[in-house]
C-alpha cells in the first residue's frame, strides 16, 4: 500500500524502502576515464610526406640539413617523388629537356651521397634521368670538374648504397660523355680499387672497369 502524501513508497508494515542514492548510482554505472581521450590526428596522405615543401629539415631535433636536403626543402629541385604502389618514380615540373644542368647535375650528384629517404632516390633517379634528355653530353661534359669530385665522395663514402649509387652514376655519366671523362679516372679508381677487395662489390666493380675502358676508348 501506499501512503497518500509521500513521494516515498511504504510497505503496509511501515518500512521504509528509500531509493538508491546519486552515489549508489554512480557505481552500477561505467566508470569514466581519468582524462579525455586526445584527439586522433588525421595521417596526412603519402604524397604530403614526399612533398618537398612538407619536409622541415630544419625540426627541433634534426640534425643541421645538408645542402642537397636543404636545397630540396626549398623547392630547388624541380621534380617530386610520386610514391606508387609498385616503385617509385620522379615527375617533373617542367620538361628535363629544358631544365638548366649548371647547377641542378652537380646539386644531384652531391645528393648521392644523402642516406635519408627521399632524397636518396630523387639524387639517383634525377641524375640518371638528366643525362637521358637529347644533347646532355654537351651540357655535362663543362660540368666534369665538379661532378667528379661529387662522384668520388660518394664512391670514398663508407656506407655500401651510397657507394653502389656513385658507382651507377659514374658509369651514366661515361655513357654520356665517353672519352672526356678519361682524364678525371685517375681520381676515381683509387676508392675503386679498395672496394675490389670487398667480394659483395668485386664483380659490379669489374663489370663497371669494362664499361668504363668501352665508353672511354683506347685511351682509358
Amino acid at each position: 500500500f501506499f501512503v497518500l502524501g509521500s513521494n516515498v513508497p511504504r510497505m503496509s508494515s511501515g518500512i521504509q524502502i528509500k531509493p538508491k542514492t546519486a552515489v549508489q548510482k554512480s557505481k552500477t554505472s561505467s566508470p569514466l576515464p581519468c582524462s579525455p581521450e586526445p584527439p586522433i590526428k588525421p595521417q596526412p596522405k603519402p604524397s604530403a610526406k614526399l612533398n618537398p615543401k612538407t619536409i622541415d629539415p630544419f625540426g627541433a631535433h634534426s640534425r643541421p640539413p645538408s645542402a642537397f636536403a636543404a636545397i630540396y626543402a626549398k623547392g630547388g629541385i624541380p621534380c617530386r617523388l610520386v610514391h606508387g604502389s609498385v616503385k617509385h618514380r620522379l615527375q617533373w615540373e617542367c620538361l628535363p629537356e629544358t631544365v638548366a644542368f649548371d647547377p641542378l647535375l652537380v646539386t644531384l650528384a652531391e645528393g648521392l651521397r644523402e642516406t635519408k629517404h627521399p632524397y636518396t632516390f630523387v639524387s639517383k633517379e634525377g641524375f640518371k634521368e638528366l643525362l637521358m634528355v637529347e644533347g646532355a653530353a654537351e651540357k655535362a661534359i663543362p660540368l666534369l670538374p665538379r661532378l667528379v669530385p661529387a662522384l668520388r665522395a660518394a664512391l670514398a663514402h663508407s656506407d655500401d648504397e651510397v657507394f653502389g649509387r656513385g658507382l651507377d652514376a659514374l658509369v651514366q655519366l661515361s655513357a654520356v660523355v665517353g672519352p672526356s671523362l678519361n682524364d678525371h679516372l685517375k681520381h676515381l679508381l683509387t676508392n675503386l680499387s679498395r672496394r675490389l677487395m670487398d667480394k659483395k662489390f668485386r664483380e659490379k666493380i669489374t663489370v663497371a672497369l669494362q664499361k668504363l675502358e668501352q665508353y672511354g676508348g683506347k685511351v682509358s
